[in-house]
């Protein structure tokens, strides 16, 4: 088929196209967030020091954002069905994978294999919305429902998981995948049409390698220089990302096909929006994986009732992103965009300014703001990449979106939750501890939980509150930088995306 075939082609049918697209999307964007609350027991069960637990995290994120500008390109010159398709299949084997685990290491793994699946997933899913609604109104409440999926998905996915974790254990949460990618591949095969591009030549695998090579180089050397650990390697790895990175660049402005035109950045709508939703998923990964942590290390909830604690995020999240296409139309992209990223960052300020200790109310307010933030921002920014690309090129909007998506939530947690684990190891100082006791107590609030529970009465209060001390220190300061982070890049937004600005159909 060509990439132009008409939308009403398709009658009533696209919708349940849309649903098959999203039930994927649903899965593969609640695997970025379902092990925040499964943390703990994989803590007991594989025995995982803390650098493990940030990669376990977050190495999801940066490996999926690493694939997906090359697996957006493979989709526009194979087919987006048979790469959809293809990468669910390896998305099921990769949850058996990681639901077997015995050690950190094959869940690791496991992961890596989810993301590469993930990759093969989530550019079709937005590009196969561009091509099969052609009407602009009709796709813009398609992309709408799309980013609500998605934005869901992340937000539910510590709920889903502390009610698998805590009634079947971590591995269910990888489990639960299998019926429902067996489900979604026989209907995807049934429904969904098949889209390449007919003027795409044959893919340039050296931009393909820079590209994936230089974007994990980059969060690798992110993640250790925040950490305070980095050494001459770390140093070298980073600089070595964005040296390809800019190879990279360079090469696709020479290429007459590249797997990604840069020169889509020199528009302000587009790299708007691109930022948009790369720095808003910073904060807001970084800021669940915490809020996570804090809920059940330092207020004793199980994994199934922290969950529910994060449920004022969906909600909000769930409502904004279906009203950001009505918002749109009435007060344009420009309004929609400052509004949303407005709403993050006085959430992060709220947060930052809640008096010692923090309460769950304010948490809970907080949340509702991120997801009120969340849904508004990001869903008008993937409306906005993929009008600026013509159907052909569909894949590659879907790939910045998802990878300024999943790169911002696995960035987040490497950057910010690094920030915020070097602060609380720094304010954990007023405890009765010595040698490998102290350390381990200083390395992590879980550590510290684990280590407190071996001790006398009034030695584990003294811990627990110094801990709870050091947690709220360090969450202070990390929400004070993702304000600063969000607010920056809200008045970007608005000095790059013009007054009276509209989405429309396209090229």
């Amino acid at each position: 088929m060509t990439a132009d075939l008409p939308e009403r082609t398709f009658g009533a049918t696209r919708w349940l196209m849309l649903a098959v697209l999203c039930a994927s999307l649903l899965l593969v964007a609640m695997d970025a967030t379902i092990l925040n609350v499964a943390l703990p027991s994989l803590i007991d069960d594989l025995h995982v020091g803390q650098l493990e637990q940030l990669w376990i995290i977050d190495i999801y994120g940066l490996v999926l954002g690493g694939l997906l500008i090359t697996t957006g390109a493979v989709g526009d010159r194979v087919g987006r069905k048979l790469l959809f398709l293809s990468g669910f299949v390896l998305f099921g084997i990769a949850s058996v994978v990681a639901a077997t685990a015995q050690s950190s290491g094959q869940l690791i793994a496991g992961r890596v294999l989810l993301a590469l699946g993930g990759a093969m997933v989530m550019p079709s899913t937005l590009s196969l919305i561009r091509n099969i609604f052609a009407d602009p109104k009709e796709r813009t409440l398609a992309i709408g429902i799309w980013a609500a999926v998605a934005g869901a998905g992340a937000t539910i996915g510590p709920i889903v998981g502390g009610i698998m974790v805590e009634s079947f254990g971590w591995a269910s949460a990888f489990w639960l995948n299998v019926p429902v990618v067996l489900i979604t591949v026989v209907a995807g095969a049934w429904l969904l049409p098949e889209y390449r591009s007919p003027q795409s030549g044959a893919l340039d695998w050296l931009s393909a390698a820079l590209s994936i090579a230089g974007i994990v180089g980059l969060a690798w050397g992110i993640k250790h220089i925040a950490k305070g650990s980095a050494g001459a390697l770390d140093w070298a790895v980073f600089l070595l990302g964005l040296a390809l990175l800019a190879w990279f660049a360079r090469r696709q402005l020479r290429s007459a096909d590249p797997l990604l035109d840069v020169r889509l950045f020199r528009n302000g709508p587009f790299l708007a929006a691109a930022l948009a939703t790369l720095l808003a998923m910073l904060a807001i990964g970084a800021a669940l994986f915490l809020i996570s942590l804090w809920l059940q290390y330092i207020h004793g909830y199980s994994p199934s009732e922290a969950g529910l604690r994060t449920m004022p995020s969906a909600i909000t999240l769930l409502a904004a992103s279906l009203s950001t296409p009505w918002l749109m139309q009435r007060l344009g992209v420009r309004a929609v965009l400052a509004i949303g990223l407005g709403a993050l960052a006085l959430g992060f300020l709220a947060l930052a300014l809640s008096p010692e200790p923090t309460t769950y109310p304010v948490v809970a307010l907080v949340l509702a703001t991120f997801g009120l933030g969340d849904g508004l921002a990001v869903t008008a920014a993937a409306a906005v990449l993929v009008s600026a690309v013509p159907p052909e090129r569909a894949g590659q909007a879907g790939a910045v979106s998802e990878t300024n998506y999943e790169l911002g939530i696995g960035l987040g947690v490497a950057l910010l939750g690094s920030i915020h684990a070097r602060i609380f190891s720094e304010n954990m100082t007023e405890i009765p501890l010595r040698g490998d006791l102290l350390e381990q107590a200083r390395g992590s609030v879980g550590g510290a939980v684990e280590v407190a529970s071996e001790l006398d009465p009034a030695a584990r209060s003294q811990v627990l509150t110094e801990a709870g001390h050091a947690f709220d220190v360090a969450l202070t300061v990390t929400s004070y930088v993702s304000a600063a982070i969000v607010a920056v890049v809200a008045v970007v937004a608005v000095y790059l995306v013009p007054r009276g600005f509209r989405i429309t159909g396209g090229h």
